[in-house]
């Protein structure tokens, strides 16, 4: 295997998987009660991250030409026809990396979601499609979006009214009415 290839199978192909892990444990270890919420707050971390990203590009880039332009080779990986801050793959790995690791109980799997997703930016920083600024961009605004989930509810046992708690505990007294 050529370092080229390494290079591209990390910076595009590496994508594959994690949208596909994500994907599974998103439909399948999420309660059945809880997906709509889960779901909106994905749907309102990604959407403001993307609305967010695409706001800074507009407003900063802080190079016109991306780095193979710059050094005048061949890009190493698939890209956008822009000048490339923030990285919209950084973007979207981390997104989903977060919406595991909020939404699901699968911290392991998680972890290894960020793993690759590392490998991911070092991948389009190799490939001279992304300078580190433009990876970090991509990632520092997804979890700006990933604030959404500071909304999800607690475990109601964290607040004393799960299994842990004495039977009764969370019981109102009935209250008698025209008794003073």
């Amino acid at each position: 295997m050529t370092v080229e290839l390494a290079i591209r199978l990390m910076a595009d192909f590496l994508v594959i998987p994690i949208v596909l892990i994500a994907a599974f444990l998103l439909v399948f270890t999420i309660p059945k009660g809880k997906r709509f919420a889960a779901y909106s707050r994905i749907l309102m971390a990604g959407l403001t991250a993307y609305l967010i990203a695409r706001f800074v590009s507009v407003i900063y880039q802080p190079e016109e030409l991306r780095p193979f332009e710059l050094l005048g080779v061949d890009p190493g990986a698939s890209y956008l026809n822009n000048p490339g801050f923030p990285s919209d793959h950084m973007l979207f790995v981390t997104a989903l990396v977060c919406a595991v690791w909020f939404e699901t109980r699968q911290k392991k799997i998680a972890f290894l979601l960020f793993l690759m997703a590392v490998l991911v930016g070092v991948g389009r920083v190799l490939a001279h499609v992304h300078t580190p600024l433009d990876v970090v961009g991509g990632v520092v605004i997804a979890l700006i979006g990933a604030l959404w989930y500071s909304t999800k509810p607690r475990n109601l046992e964290e607040h004393g009214h799960g299994k842990s708690s004495p039977r009764g505990s969370h019981r109102h007294r009935k209250a008698v009415v025209g008794k003073a």
